[in-house]
């Protein structure tokens, strides 16, 4: 509460408690803070969120970004210098020990961590500097993993809607660190503009736009969906002419978002949101420009450009892509322009995922890739499809299990036209 106090203040702020002398070094006191969060597990979690949230608010005082604040009007020449003293030099050391902490946190398999971490992340997104930082210690990918894990531990097993009710949640976030973790992802993407770095961070693996899309589909409060929805129109909308690319470097834009949301089955989701009532007019505008920008770009690909997506962003879903007849069509494109069974290669590796749909959708295409590409038998087995499938057969889940087996017949047949 002293920290918060010394926040608004406008004599003794934080920056002249904290930081002292001419230079405005940062004074010595915040290794305390520091030595509590490094306890570990055996330090009192209390104590451990206390010491990072005010250990932030002290160091993101010294961003150049926040030295100057505009006043409640809005009105630029009334600008005060509010933390005129504090030397950012100063910060930089504790900043990147407390973002370093604070990525460790994401890593961790247990949500029981995300409490500890959400409002001292939160407060780090207040500054150009510190989210730069933060991406620069690979904190946007496991924000990412953590957002989706805990969205979809926080889903019931029936699907979840903006109306289902929630209070505490189901999984292992609250409805309000859900909250939070899709605002501190909001907040970086209004960096993907200015940083090509931070663009490459977004792109990898898919995982943002998967999580915000899974928040978009299944938020438990419109809050959620408004922030979720929020940051994928600046997804959609990021640039690369600010700040290009080095020469060599794949360019990123928002074209690279627009098609990984598609291979999420986003535009799905923003039709059934259409339907829907919300108070927020920011929502309706915000689904309005998903729309329209999203069914733009599909219009522009081609069925196997769809499919080809979907499978490398490893986001599969029963649609029509994996059918008999889509497969008829397309079999030979699964070879890749430099032969190499790119996609086939992939679904293998998908056969060992977590989701059992996923898994089950990756044994229906392997099965059907066999039937329909000559030699495609062989190809499967060469691959180590097999190997990976056998084990499927005896999986609890009943559909992946089905799948897996249709998948084995497949790969056991030898001559597909005298089976009817």
């Amino acid at each position: 509460s002293i920290i918060t106090t010394l926040m608004g203040g406008t004599g003794v702020t934080v920056g002249t408690v904290f930081y002292v002398g001419k230079d405005g070094v940062l004074v010595d006191q915040w290794k305390a803070l520091l030595r509590i969060l490094n306890k570990g597990g055996r330090g009192d979690v209390f104590a451990q969120s206390g010491a990072a949230l005010c250990l932030a608010l002290i160091l993101v005082t010294a961003c150049p970004s926040m030295q100057t604040t505009a006043s409640a009007d809005g009105d630029a020449k009334k600008a005060v210098n509010v933390n005129r003293s504090a030397s950012y030099a100063s910060a930089v050391e504790p900043l990147e020990a407390l973002t370093a902490w604070i990525v460790s946190q994401l890593k961790s398999a247990h949500g029981s961590s995300i409490g500890i971490v959400v409002p001292a992340m939160t407060a780090l997104m207040a500054a150009t500097e510190t989210r730069h930082l933060f991406s620069a210690s690979g904190g946007i990918k496991y924000l990412a993993r953590q957002l989706r894990s805990s969205s979809k531990s926080n889903t019931p097993s029936g699907g979840g809607s903006v109306d289902q009710p929630s209070g505490t949640g189901t999984g292992n976030a609250t409805v309000q660190q859900l909250y939070e973790l899709t605002f501190c992802l909001w907040c970086m993407t209004y960096e993907l503009n200015g940083s090509p770095n931070i663009r490459a961070d977004f792109a990898k693996d898919g995982a943002a736009v998967e999580a915000l899309t899974v928040m978009v589909s299944t938020g438990p409060r419109e809050k959620v969906v408004r922030v979720a929805l929020s940051a994928l129109v600046n997804l959609a909308n990021c640039n690369a002419e600010e700040s290009p690319e080095p020469a060599g470097v794949t360019k990123v834009d928002g074209g690279v978002f627009l098609t990984d949301m598609l291979a999420c089955k986003l535009l799905k989701s923003i039709q059934f949101l259409e339907d829907r009532q919300f108070t927020d007019p920011d929502i309706v505008d915000d689904i309005k420009i998903l729309h329209k920008l999203l069914a733009d770009n599909y219009k522009e690909m081609s069925r196997w450009e769809v499919y080809k997506t979907e499978v490398e962003s490893g986001h599969l879903t029963w649609g029509s892509t994996h059918t008999e007849a889509f497969f008829k069509e397309n079999a030979r494109m699964m070879e890749g322009k430099d032969a190499d069974f790119k996609l086939v290669k992939v679904l293998i590796a998908l056969l060992s995922s977590k989701d059992d749909e996923i898994a089950a959708i990756a044994c229906h295409d392997i099965g059907e890739f066999v039937r329909f590409y000559p030699n495609g038998r062989a190809i499967a087995k060469r691959l180590g499809a097999k190997e990976l499938v056998m084990p499927l057969i005896e999986h609890e889940n009943i559909d992946l299990q089905r799948h897996a087996l249709q998948c084995v017949s497949k790969m056991m047949v030898q001559n597909w036209e005298y089976v009817k």
